[in-house]
């Protein structure tokens, strides 16, 4: 198994999914390091990419105030592409980060295909949106 077979075995989103349907990812998936200070999502652009930490940080901020920081395993860039919206914060590396990056038409693709995985970006919204103060709702 290669470096990103490994990495995305290891992602949470991605447990359980056997070695066909980590490959069918590791083909529509791109890797990416960045480095810290790297802006990857701008609060109230067009959306074209959903992202997978591998190793590194993230910050999530909305109108300049930070919201939380995401690590390895945690995924962003969801809400947008699926609600057809303009990104709703922004995503910055705070350290250097190693990415997994699917674009629009593949991530399309990957929910369409493997079920658990929609189920468990799926259920992320929901469970975001619930738990949500006011301020960070959209």
């Amino acid at each position: 198994m290669d470096r990103k077979a490994t990495m995305l075995s290891s992602v949470p989103l991605f447990a359980g999914l056997g070695n066909k349907q980590l490959g069918e990812i590791e083909r529509l998936a791109d890797e990416v390091s960045v480095k810290a200070g790297k802006v990857l999502a701008k609060e109230g652009a067009p959306a074209h990419e959903f992202f997978v930490i591998l190793d590194g940080s993230v910050e999530i901020a909305r109108a300049g105030k930070r919201l939380r920081t995401l690590g390895a395993g945690d995924f962003f860039g969801e809400i947008a592409l699926i609600g057809k919206i303009p990104r709703t914060a922004t995503a910055t590396a705070v350290a250097p980060t190693d990415l997994l990056v699917v674009g629009h038409r593949e991530f399309t693709t990957l929910l369409a295909n493997h079920q658990a995985i929609r189920d468990k970006v799926l259920m992320n919204v929901a469970t975001w949106v619930a738990t949500a103060s006011p301020e960070q709702a959209h």
